[in-house]
């Protein structure tokens, strides 16, 4: 099965502290590297997580916060100074392209690569981009400016191709192809051989969803149905419920109530607020509502 894991390189919150560095992750897919978010110190994450800076070729941002966004400037200007020529391509709710490119202008004059900025309606659930293996979709959260989270979604793949039974009809390399496409194999006697006999079926699509910055929104979970991964906010615990909603932020519970009711297979919270300093009670609350959670932590890679 093909590389699909989420490595995080912070989860805390906009408050910098010790115990956690701003929110970003890196999805990889099939070796295609993805950056969600992108906060201060984002590049020693990506050194000692062993991730290569030029294998990224897009950057996801859900909205304009510092703890989500001050980190990209950085990274465009080290990639130069890594001799990078790709094009970046740099997504985010309206209003990013007036915040970055100005920086560009002064930070990055002379760059050896272009950065594609592409703005994206935040109230929005829509397709934003796809290549062979892959499809990006947006997730309308409501947070105190405009947010939006990502859909990462696996496309279908063909079926496994039987090696021993190639062998045995001594089907030549050329038909591999049409065989996985679903086309039967017809033998030189004229006999009939089912793709179905020559294959086993595909493994299944796999998907992550990212959910950051946002107030309760249950609504969402029919854009996350049976998604194998969700990352969602939860930067305070259930007695802060009040906090939660005055800031437009979520709770442990909360999280948990989104992934239990999108039928999620896995969550993993995080983008806890710097007045805790032991997690474990945000475990014990999301877990009593979904078992099969988890707490983000730096340097953790989830394998999907």
């Amino acid at each position: 099965m093909e590389k699909f894991e989420v490595s995080i390189l912070g989860c805390g919150c906009a408050l910098p502290t010790i115990r956690h560095f701003g929110a970003s992750q890196v999805v990889n897919i099939h070796e295609k590297l993805l950056m969600v978010d992108c906060a201060e110190a984002t590049q020693l994450q990506l050194r000692r997580n062993h991730l290569k800076f030029n294998a990224l070729g897009h950057i996801f941002i859900t909205h304009l916060h510092g703890d989500h966004f001050f980190g990209v400037i950085g990274m465009i200007s080290t990639m130069a100074l890594l001799g990078r020529t790709n094009t970046l391509y740099v997504w985010g709710p309206e209003g990013i392209e007036q915040a970055l490119q100005p920086q560009i202008d002064i930070f990055c004059q002379g760059l050896t690569y272009k950065v594609e900025i592409h703005e994206l309606n935040a109230n929005r659930h829509e397709k934003i981009f796809e290549d062979r293996s892959l499809e990006v979709y947006t997730i309308p959260l409501r947070h105190r400016i405009p947010c939006c989270g990502y859909l990462f979604k696996e496309k279908p793949r063909l079926p496994h191709i039987l090696r021993d039974m190639i062998d045995a009809y001594q089907i030549p390399i050329s038909q591999i192809n049409n065989i996985k496409s679903g086309m039967d194999y017809t033998c030189p006697d004229g006999t009939v051989i089912p793709h179905t006999r020559l294959t086993t079926p595909a493994d299944p699509p796999r998907s992550f969803a990212y959910c950051s910055d946002t107030i309760y929104k249950p609504d969402i979970t029919q854009y996350l149905q049976d998604v194998d991964l969700l990352y969602h906010e939860a930067t305070f615990t259930d007695d802060e419920e009040k906090e939660a909603n005055r800031f437009y932020h979520s709770t442990a519970s909360q999280a948990a109530a989104i992934a239990r009711d999108c039928h999620a297979r896995q969550l993993c919270i995080g983008h806890f607020s710097s007045r805790y300093n032991d997690e474990s009670l945000f475990l014990q609350q999301a877990q009593a509502i979904f078992p099969n959670t988890v707490l983000a932590q730096e340097n953790l890679t989830i394998q999907l």
